[in-house]
């Protein structure tokens, strides 16, 4: 998979770039991520990318012509990628589903939001889609775009270590990951669930699906509503709530 960065500040980008799976996907040559600095587009002299709105108010907003620039130059160097995201409040959460969807793409766009905003003409004319990381404001679309690159990342194909990995994580199965332990057996008075220590598959599996199912009901109620839940599942949950 190839993604492209386009933003104001791609130094932001090398500290996450350059560590642990990301940096390990990217030398497999599973990953390929270029930060794309929107200034190299502009004409001025002083590389100007905002400008005052029409209309007055408040702050500036990002200017459209080396935002088009620098996707036309993308499009003529390496095709037309499969989709153009602009990170932005606006756009739909970014869930794990979402993730899942992006993660079947060969080539990525995402655009990096600042100040106040961007022309609309961004919008309308060049984005296929906007993401969100919640209902709350950061200073720009840079830290949402190393969020969705890291969620992406785990889910191309011999970037984890381990197939299995990505699978049983929180949310991947419509619910919230069961405890983990491992050594010590015993750490200052805190044992480990015996039925762990078993041997026993079947009764570890049901184990973890019903702390799962506990879990989400008390942290995220909310998931219960989307899962295929068995007839065992519903008596159990139905027990914890009476």
């Amino acid at each position: 998979m190839r993604i492209d960065v386009l933003t104001l500040f791609p130094g932001m980008f090398h500290g996450p770039l350059t560590e642990s799976i990301i940096k390990r996907a990217r030398e497999k040559g599973l990953l390929e991520v270029n930060t794309v600095n929107i200034r190299d587009y502009t004409t001025d002299k002083h590389h100007i990318a905002d400008d005052y709105p029409f209309g007055g108010g408040a702050g500036m907003v990002m200017k459209p012509e080396p935002i088009f620039r620098a996707v036309d130059d993308l499009i003529t160097k390496s095709g037309r990628p499969e989709k153009i995201i602009l990170l932005c409040p606006q756009g739909r959460p970014l869930t794990q589903a979402l993730v899942r969807e992006l993660a079947q793409e060969k080539h990525l766009v995402l655009i990096c939001g600042h100040y106040e905003g961007i022309d609309e003409r961004v919008r309308e004319y060049l984005v296929t889609d906007e993401i969100s990381l919640g209902d709350f404001i950061l200073t720009g679309g840079e830290l949402p775009a190393m969020v969705l690159i890291d969620a992406v990342s785990r889910l191309i194909p011999g970037v984890l270590g381990e197939a299995e990995s990505a699978e049983d994580e929180s949310f991947e199965q419509g619910l919230l990951e069961y405890p983990q332990y491992t050594r010590p057996r015993e750490f200052r008075g805190m044992g480990v669930p015996e039925i762990l220590l078993s041997g026993d598959h079947e009764k570890i599996r049901q184990w973890r699906r019903q702390q799962s199912l506990l879990r989400t009901l008390q942290r995220r109620p909310d998931l219960l509503k989307e899962e295929d839940l068995t007839s065992a599942d519903r008596e159990l949950l139905k027990k914890e709530i009476t």
